[in-house]
């Protein structure tokens, strides 16, 4: 998500203030009521408001049943061809029922999902009760793009055999080959069982995942279902545009700020209890030591009041009991794993998230010393002035490895996803004198150029960023200003994701009028412009080229922008005034050299390999059914994959430094230095770092 310039989100909520006067006297007593306004003002933001001027009519219908159908039921296990002839009708009617504030497509598709499910249900269990004949020779094709819905509830059924056969199958041929290794190394500890224990217990596991995951997916509610349908409807204008439920609005702003005030306790629900996944270090639990991973949560009570019961109840319902307002108290009644009963006292307090913010180390080798610093995303705390914001932790960062003394600058933008566009600004400020950064282009008017004007250059010596396919939005941003000044190199995967959109969120709380009994309603992220280099070109689709390339074991797989569904077209606008003032000269040497590397080191040639074979095996989606082609097929993918244990691994030679800085913070802080120990661990494992350290000591400005 990519915040705007302030104007500009002002003409967007006073425009949907404006239709919701408009829609006020559409919507009428009705038992949807709530439902109808969110639609109304989802379908306003979005012909009104959206980048594209995209028009509400058959064909937009026909995306969105496209859309809807395919994540309802995304791997065709539910409905059947009745069902789908019955939809049908509805294909080029989706846009007159939106106009008309009628939810019966919708209604008719839940409904009909609902007893599939239960009937579903009855099929998996009659199924597993009974051996499975693994010697037939059966497969079945396990991509659902390859597969036709089934014809009738017969053939569905047949679906489902095969299906739970293969879960078994897999579950049975692992635990065949423990059995079989154990015998081999006269492992006593290994129960042996026969072959008939062993095919039971497996169809008993997977009657139990399978009574848990319907145990789950029974408390979704239709507002649930619902959101699927909204989304498919943003989604049929670009693969960024969403609508945000409450719960999911608030998920969001916790990933964007890196913080949320609650306990520090991640929690799952594997069936009917929900359960203690981690604790975060320094928050409330880690404090006072309670709960503990694995602990049960049976009760949540606010201070004093009376607890109410959450087994059986949705998680995220548990998780809003839970979390809560800076101190104030919050009490669980606990199940330990020996069966005990524990009541607990919490008092809430803001928990933050440090895997969110930018870190930085002190590479040392070959008698030079190079900063890294590691940026996950873009993050900003909007709600927040005095919030963290990453361009100032990155600038604190660049000040501490200033110190250091060292030779060149690495910045890590791998697997960043974006985030807050003012600052990438000023982030690319810290390394430019000034000038353009960006180009802005809303759905009307011309391009807008977003430019550094501080004249204060806070470094000047050699840089590299680093850049993979998940790179996105606000990271091609920062790399293709670095590229386009000649600034410093890029280093990494042929490209970036291709995300070249910006986003806006509008919270209708804020916008809903009249109708506060209703609230809360939620957010939509809107896709609201496009940006643009300052050469002119888009990153949309395209991405950002690394300057050099480094081998990368996803090349050959379809995870970027352009495999998206509906992603807006790539284009281009005149180029900014700006001058390339910095250059890397040896920049043609670099990479060269790092070429002679790579193709001698077989950390990265087997990952050239490795991508083939990622993507060979991702091609073959018809699965075998009989066990011993499958256990045949595994030990020869084992043995296949054993050729590549090492690819992408590889000691450094380097040192990794704590900043004196860092160190002195830390010293009296065993959680943040058990931490920061680990996350070096990482690195020197890292062969990208490694060989972006070598590029980077190379440079010559």
């Amino acid at each position: 998500m990519l915040k705007l310039m302030k104007q500009h989100r002002i003409f967007i909520i006073t425009t949907l203030i404006v239709f919701g006067i408009l829609l006020s006297f559409n919507i009428l007593d009705n038992d949807d009521k709530k439902n109808k306004i969110i639609q109304d003002y989802l379908v306003q933001s979005l012909t009104e408001a959206h980048y594209l001027n995209k028009p509400i009519n058959d064909d937009f219908s026909a995306e969105v049943y496209k859309l809807y159908l395919e994540r309802l039921d995304y791997n065709k296990r539910f409905f059947i061809q009745e069902d789908i002839s019955k939809f049908e009708k509805y294909k080029t009617k989706i846009d007159d029922e939106v106009k008309d504030e009628n939810f019966e497509f919708f209604k008719l598709t839940d409904e009909i999902y609902k007893k599939r499910m239960k009937e579903v249900q009855d099929y998996i269990k009659s199924s597993l009760e009974k051996p499975f004949n693994f010697k037939t020779d059966e497969s079945i094709e396990m991509d659902p793009e390859k597969r036709s819905y089934a014809k009738d509830r017969k053939e569905l059924k047949n679906f489902w055999q095969a299906q739970l056969k293969y879960q078994v199958l897999i579950k049975l041929a692992d635990k065949l080959q423990i059995q079989e290794d154990a015998k081999t190394r006269n492992d006593t500890v290994i129960q042996i069982k026969s072959y008939d224990e062993l095919e039971k217990n497996c169809r008993a596991e997977v009657q139990k995942t399978y009574d848990d995951w319907f145990h789950r997916i029974t408390k979704l509610d239709e507002d649930d279902n619902l959101s699927i349908f909204f989304n498919s409807i943003t989604s049929s204008f670009d693969p960024h545009t969403e609508y945000f439920p409450p719960a999911a609005k608030e998920n969001f702003d916790i990933s964007m700020s890196g913080k949320l005030e609650g306990i520090g306790a991640q929690l799952m629900q594997p069936n009917a209890y929900i359960k203690v996944s981690k604790i975060i270090p320094g928050s409330p639990c880690w404090r006072l030591g309670e709960p503990k991973e694995g602990d049960l949560i049976l009760k949540v009570a606010q201070g004093n009041a009376e607890p109410v019961d959450v087994v059986d109840m949705r998680l995220d319902e548990a998780i809003k009991m839970i979390r809560g307002k800076k101190g104030t108290e919050v009490r669980l009644t606990l199940k330990k794993p020996d069966g005990t009963i524990k009541v607990i006292s919490l008092i809430r307090d803001i928990i933050l998230i440090e895997e969110t913010f930018a870190k930085s180390a002190v590479l040392e080798g070959n008698g030079k010393k190079i900063g890294y610093i590691y940026l996950p995303e873009f993050y900003a705390d909007f709600d927040n002035r005095n919030g963290r914001r990453c361009s100032e932790d990155v600038e604190k960062e660049i000040i501490k490895l200033k110190a250091e003394h060292v030779d060149g600058l690495i910045l890590d933008l791998r697997n960043n996803g974006g985030g807050s566009l003012q600052d990438v600004v000023d982030m690319v400020g810290l390394f430019i004198k000034k000038g353009p950064v960006v180009q802005v282009k809303p759905r009307y008017g011309t391009a807008r150029t977003l430019r550094d004007d501080n004249a204060n250059l806070l470094y000047d010596g050699p840089l590299s960023v680093m850049i993979n396919e998940f790179s996105a939005s606000a990271s091609e941003i920062l790399a293709a200003a670095i590229q386009d000044y000649g600034r410093g190199i890029i280093v990494g995967s042929p490209k970036s994701y291709g995300k070249g959109t910006v986003q806006q969120i509008i919270g209708f709380d804020n916008i809903i009028k009249g109708y506060d009994s209703y609230k809360p309603f939620g957010a939509v992220k809107l896709t609201t412009q496009k940006f643009y280099r300052i050469n002119g070109g888009s990153t949309q689709l395209r991405g950002v080229a690394s300057d050099i390339v480094l081998p990368d074991p996803y090349t050959l797989l379809e995870m970027g922008e352009k495999d998206m569904e509906y992603p807006i077209e790539w284009d281009e606008i005149a180029p900014s005034d700006y001058e390339k003032t910095y250059s890397v000269k040896n920049l043609k040497t670099l990479k060269s050299e790092s070429l002679d590397r790579t193709l001698n080191d077989t950390s990265f040639t087997r990952l050239s390999e490795y991508s083939q074979l990622v993507k060979d095996n991702k091609d073959k989606t018809l699965q075998t059914l009989n066990l011993e082609k499958y256990r045949t097929e595994q030990k020869n993918r084992i043995a296949e994959n054993k050729k590549f244990q090492n690819a992408g691994k590889r000691p450094s030679d380097l040192k990794f430094i704590m900043s004196k800085a860092d160190s002195l913070s830390y010293s009296s802080d065993s959680t943040k230095l058990a931490r920061f120990t680990g996350w070096f661990k990482d690195l020197k494992n890292d062969i990208y770092v490694d060989e972006t350290f070598k590029i980077t000591k190379d440079i010559d400005k």
